[in-house]
């Protein structure tokens, strides 16, 4: 079964206590965080003061997805905070090994993100201290964008791989997950969907309806992979 995480730069940040408690409800698997520094990615999101005032609200599962550059200086602050999932971009570090070995050691689940045009190759080194892999479906830094149809055939290449190797990491998706991608990346072998404005926020029906139309919908895809 597909797991939902709604990524909450999409949700209203004036409510954001109560849009947690809603999806929380609405039996979403885990909340997803997008940390920009305007750096590596040409915006600013989110922060550790934002995450610390709603892990009172939820015992599920805290995804940070650091879009910052030297993203090692910051791994004990979002730890600290309440996260249990931390992935860091391969192209932000100078040390990748040693990054994601260190949040491997914190005891949190520990990712690896790839942009569109990054290959799974370093993969091969790093494939045994990862939990899960991030694949950006668009180029990160906003939401909105068009989805990017190459990033199919990377989810299936990383399918392929895990599987070949007996590895136990879980592919996410982050990108224009729609309603209409959805079947798509799950039948490519996607475990986790990030889940934003294309199917759960701003929709017309609010956000309850939202949710439990997205869970019943990922509850009954019947997916071949």
């Amino acid at each position: 079964m597909a797991k939902i995480g709604p990524s909450l730069m999409c949700s209203d940040l004036g409510a954001l206590r109560q849009d947690v408690q809603i999806l929380h409800n609405g039996n979403v698997d885990f909340f997803h965080f997008d940390i920009m520094d305007g750096n590596f990615v040409p915006n600013y999101t989110m922060g550790t003061d934002m995450i610390k005032s709603v892990r009172q609200d939820t015992d599920l599962p805290f995804d940070a997805h650091l879009m910052i550059e030297n993203p090692e200086r910051y791994i004990d602050t979002f730890v600290e905070s309440g996260c249990d999932m931390i992935s860091v971009h391969e192209e932000a570090t100078p040390h990748l090994h040693r990054t994601l070995q260190y949040i491997n050691s914190t005891g949190v689940r520990t990712g690896l993100a790839l942009n569109p045009s990054t290959s799974l190759d370093s993969l091969e080194f790093v494939g045994d201290i990862v939990d899960y892999v991030v694949i950006m479906t668009v180029n990160p830094g906003f939401a909105g964008q068009k989805f990017i149809p190459s990033t199919l055939k990377k989810v299936e290449n990383l399918r392929y791989f895990v599987n070949s190797n007996n590895l136990q990491i879980e592919i996410q998706v982050d990108g224009n997950i729609s309603y209409d991608i959805i079947p798509e990346v799950l039948r490519k072998g996607a475990d986790m969907l990030v889940c934003g404005t294309s199917c759960l926020f701003n929709q017309p029906q609010g956000l309850e309806k939202s949710v439990a139309g997205l869970r019943q919908y990922t509850d009954d895809l019947k997916v071949e992979q």
